[in-house]
C-alpha cells in the first residue's frame, strides 16, 4: 500500500507540470540502438569515450547520449547523436521512447527519472544502471520516494556500483543482490591506438637501445620549446632521439625550416627515412602513426598543452601503450584524466622548455619511466575492464533481445 502510495504521489507531482512536446534532432536510423543518459556532472566526456567504445565494438549500432540540460553536451559524430534530456514528464518520456525505440537504455550514475525509466521498461528495452554512485540517489532520501525506488530498480535487469558505499546504499534503498553488482569507477578511456608490428620491430631494430622521447600534436608555437628541451636532455644523454609530431602535417616545411636553422640533424619518416646515430631529431609529420611512437618511447610530451585554446591531447593514449605522460597547463578538454593520472604519478606537468628538458632528463633513467608508466597502465586497465564489462551487458542484452524477435 505504502508503495502504491509513493508511486501514485510521485506521477502526480510529474502530470502537474505543464507537459512540453518532445521535438527530435534526428531520424531513428535502422538497426540495433543504444539510449545512454549521463546526468552526472562532468561525465560528458566519461559517456562519449563508453559510447564510442560502444558503436566501434558492435556492428551496426547507433548510440544515442542524452544529458542533463546543465552539463556540458557532447559532440556527436558517426553512430552517435547526442541531445539534452527532455523533462520528466510521462508524456514527453513516452514520446521520446516512442522516437527512438531503444533495444538497451543505459542509466549512468544516478539521478533516476521515473517517467523515462517507467517507458523505456514499458517498451521492451532493456535497462542496465551502470556506474552508480553513492551521491546519485540523494534525491531518494524521503520514505515515499525509497519505495519509488525500490520500484524503479526492480525494471533494471543489472545495477553496477562503482564504490562500497555506492553498493550499501542500494542495497539501503532496496536494490536486489541478484541484479546488484560492484565494479570500479568508470572513468574516462581509450581505445589502444594501433600501430604496425612490422614498423615497430624495425625501429627496435634501428634504435638498439638509444633513449628515445616523443613529442605529440606539437603546435607552430610550441616547437622551439621542444628543441629547446631537448638540446637541454642530451647535454646528460648524448645519443637522446626525440621523434617529433606536429599538430598538423602541414607543418611539416616549416618544422623543416626551423631544424634547418638550428643546425639540427634530423631525418624524416614520411620520406621513408630512419634515423641513423647522427640523427638528432625523427621528424614525423603523420598524425596516423601516434600509436608508433607512444609504442617505441618511454616517455612522450602530449603538445598542444602549452598553448591557450587548444585543449591537450588524449593522454590515455598513451598511457594505453606504456608512455609516461609529460604535459603543459592547457588541459582543460581532458583535465580530469590528467589529474587522474597525475595522483597515482603516471603524468607530470612542465611550464616551459627547462622544466621540460628536467623532466626528459630525469625520466631516461630507465627506472623512473617504467614507474611512471606501470602507473598509467594500472590507471588504463582499470578503465578498459570496466568499459568491457559494460559492452559485454549490452552485446548479451541485445543477442537476448533478438533472439526473442
Amino acid at each position: 500500500m505504502v508503495t502504491g502510495l509513493g508511486l501514485s504521489a510521485y506521477r502526480a507531482l510529474s502530470r502537474r507540470r505543464a507537459s512540453t512536446p518532445y521535438t527530435t534532432s534526428a531520424v531513428r536510423p535502422s538497426g540495433a540502438l543504444v539510449w545512454m543518459h549521463a546526468p552526472e556532472e562532468g561525465s560528458a566526456d566519461t559517456a562519449a569515450t563508453l559510447a564510442r567504445r560502444l558503436a566501434a565494438t558492435l556492428p551496426d549500432l547507433t548510440v544515442i547520449v542524452t544529458v542533463a540540460g546543465k552539463i556540458r553536451p557532447l559532440c556527436a559524430g558517426k553512430d552517435l547523436i547526442c541531445e539534452t534530456l527532455p523533462q520528466d514528464h510521462p508524456d514527453t518520456a513516452r514520446q521520446f521512447i516512442d522516437h527512438w525505440k531503444p533495444d538497451v537504455a543505459l542509466w549512468l550514475w544516478g539521478n533516476l527519472q521515473q517517467s523515462f525509466i517507467d517507458a523505456a521498461a514499458h517498451s521492451g528495452a532493456a535497462l542496465l544502471l551502470v556506474n552508480a554512485g553513492q551521491n546519485g540517489f540523494d534525491e531518494l532520501s524521503s520514505r515515499w520516494r525509497r519505495n519509488v525506488a525500490h520500484r524503479m530498480f526492480g525494471l533494471f535487469d543489472k545495477v553496477i556500483a562503482r564504490s562500497d558505499a555506492a553498493a550499501t546504499r542500494l542495497t539501503m534503498l532496496g536494490c536486489s543482490g541478484e541484479i546488484l553488482e560492484q565494479t570500479a569507477p568508470l572513468q574516462t578511456s581509450s581505445i589502444a591506438l594501433p600501430f604496425a608490428q612490422t614498423d615497430f620491430d624495425e625501429m627496435a631494430d634501428v634504435l638498439k637501445g638509444r633513449p628515445v622521447w616523443h613529442a605529440a600534436a606539437v603546435q607552430p608555437e610550441e616547437v622551439s620549446v621542444v628543441l629547446e628541451a631537448h638540446r637541454h636532455a642530451s647535454r646528460m644523454s648524448h645519443r637522446l632521439l626525440l621523434v617529433l609530431n606536429p599538430a598538423d602535417p602541414a607543418q611539416e616545411n616549416d618544422c623543416i625550416a626551423i631544424l634547418k636553422d638550428q643546425n639540427m640533424r634530423f631525418a624524416n619518416w614520411d620520406e621513408g627515412a630512419f634515423p641513423d646515430d647522427n640523427c638528432q631529431v625523427l621528424l614525423a609529420p603523420s598524425q596516423g602513426e601516434l600509436g608508433l611512437w607512444y609504442r617505441c618511447a618511454p616517455v612522450s610530451f602530449l603538445g598542444s598543452s602549452l598553448v591557450a585554446g587548444k585543449g591537450g591531447l588524449d593522454p590515455m593514449q598513451a598511457a594505453a601503450l606504456g608512455s609516461a605522460v609529460l604535459y603543459g597547463p592547457n588541459v582543460r578538454n581532458h583535465l580530469n584524466v590528467y589529474t587522474r593520472l597525475a595522483t597515482v604519478g603516471a603524468a607530470r606537468i612542465v611550464n616551459d622548455a627547462n622544466a621540460l628538458g628536467v623532466a626528459v632528463t630525469r625520466l631516461m633513467a630507465p627506472d623512473h619511466a617504467a614507474t611512471m608508466a606501470l602507473a598509467g597502465w594500472d590507471v588504463a586497465s582499470e578503465s578498459a575492464a570496466v568499459t568491457d564489462r559494460i559492452v559485454d551487458l549490452v552485446q548479451d542484452a541485445l543477442d537476448a533481445r533478438q533472439r526473442r524477435g
